[in-house]
C-alpha cells in the first residue's frame, strides 16, 4: 500500500498545474493594467471664463449645514435636515442645463443603479442648483427624470432637489471648492462635473469627478463614509486593496496588497486541498491484496 506522503505528493503532481493556473488567473483578476495617465491642458491655454472654472477637493472640511433652501415641493429647508446619520452624495448642477448638467444626473442614476444600496436607505442624494434663478418646479421635474432613471421603487425619500438664494449657494459652492462661471453672451454657465460624497456628519469624505462614477467607486465611497456602517466585510477587503487618489477622484489598486492578499487565497487554498485529501485518505477503507502460495 502507499504512504500517505506518497499519495499527497501523486496527488499535488496531479494537480499542480491546475492549481498554479488558478492562482495565476487570481492574480490577473486582481491586479489591473496601469491606467493610461490624463493629460490636463495648463491654465494658460485655456480661455478666460474657463479659467475661473475648479473643483477643488477640501477633503475633511465641514459643510455649513446651517445654510437654507427650498425643496422641490417649495418648502424651506435646512442642508442639515439631510444628514440624519446616512452618509450623502451632493451634486451641484443647474436645472437649465442643455447638457452638462443632464449627463451628471443620468450618469449618477445609472451608477447607482448598479447598487445594491438604496437611497434613502443606506444613503441620500441631495442635488443642489447654483443658479439663483431656477424654481422648485424646475427641481421637482429633474427629480422625477432622475427617479425613472433610477427606476427602483420606495425610494422617492431618498433624493432631494433644492433650489435657492445666492448666499447659500455661494456659502456652499465655496465650501466644496467648486468654482463656476456664467457666460453672459451664450447665457449659460461654465463649470466642472462631478459628486461629493459627504459623511452622516457633513463633513467631504470624498471627490468622484466626470459624468458617470464608476459603481465600484461610489460603493467604496459611501462605505468609507459612513465608516464602515454599511456594507460587507468584502467591501471592507476591497478598501484594504484599493485606495482613493484625490488627483483623479478615484480609487485604485495597490498593487502589492493585491499580490500579497492574491497568494495568501492561493496558499490557503493549496492548504485546504491538501487537507481534504489527507482525511479522505484516512478513512478510506485498506485496500487489499491477494496472495500467492
Amino acid at each position: 500500500m502507499n504512504s500517505p506522503k506518497r499519495n499527497v505528493f501523486s496527488w499535488w503532481q496531479a494537480h499542480a498545474p491546475v492549481a498554479c493556473l488558478a492562482a495565476s488567473l487570481l492574480l490577473l483578476w486582481l491586479v489591473p493594467t496601469a491606467p493610461i495617465a490624463a493629460q490636463t491642458p495648463s491654465a494658460s491655454s485655456l480661455p478666460p471664463l474657463l479659467r475661473q472654472v475648479s473643483f477643488d477637493p477640501q477633503l475633511n472640511a465641514a459643510v455649513p449645514l446651517e445654510l437654507t433652501f427650498h425643496d422641490e415641493a417649495g418648502r424651506v429647508v435646512r442642508l442639515g435636515d439631510y444628514f440624519a446619520g446616512k452618509p450623502v452624495i451632493l451634486a451641484l448642477v443647474y436645472y437649465s442645463c442643455p447638457m452638462l448638467c443632464n449627463q451628471v444626473l443620468q450618469g449618477l442614476a445609472s451608477s447607482l443603479r448598479a447598487l445594491s444600496f438604496d437611497a434613502g436607505r443606506q444613503f441620500k442624494v441631495v442635488v443642489v442648483s447654483f443658479n439663483p434663478h431656477e424654481t422648485p418646479s424646475m427641481a421637482a421635474a429633474k427629480k422625477q427624470d432622475a427617479l425613472e432613471r433610477y427606476h427602483r421603487a420606495g425610494t422617492e425619500a431618498g433624493w432631494h432637489f433644492l433650489t435657492g438664494e445666492n448666499p447659500s449657494i455661494e456659502a456652499l459652492t465655496r465650501a466644496l471648492g467648486f468654482r463656476y462661471a456664467y457666460d453672459s453672451q451664450t447665457k449659460l454657465y461654465a463649470h466642472a462635473s462631478g459628486i461629493v460624497i459627504l459623511t452622516p456628519q457633513g463633513r467631504i469624505s470624498r471627490y468622484l469627478y466626470g459624468i458617470e462614477p464608476a459603481p465600484r467607486d461610489l460603493r467604496l465611497g459611501l462605505v468609507e463614509a459612513s465608516a464602515n456602517k454599511i456594507g460587507t466585510p468584502v467591501d471592507r477587503i476591497l478598501l484594504f486593496c484599493y485606495q482613493y487618489d484625490p488627483t483623479t477622484g478615484k480609487y485604485g489598486a495597490l498593487v502589492m496588497r493585491l499580490v500579497r492578499f492574491g497568494g495568501i487565497l492561493a496558499v490557503l487554498g493549496l492548504v485546504v486541498s491538501i487537507l481534504l485529501f489527507r482525511r479522505r485518505e484516512q478513512h478510506a477503507p485498506p485496500s487489499t491484496s491477494a496472495g500467492v502460495n
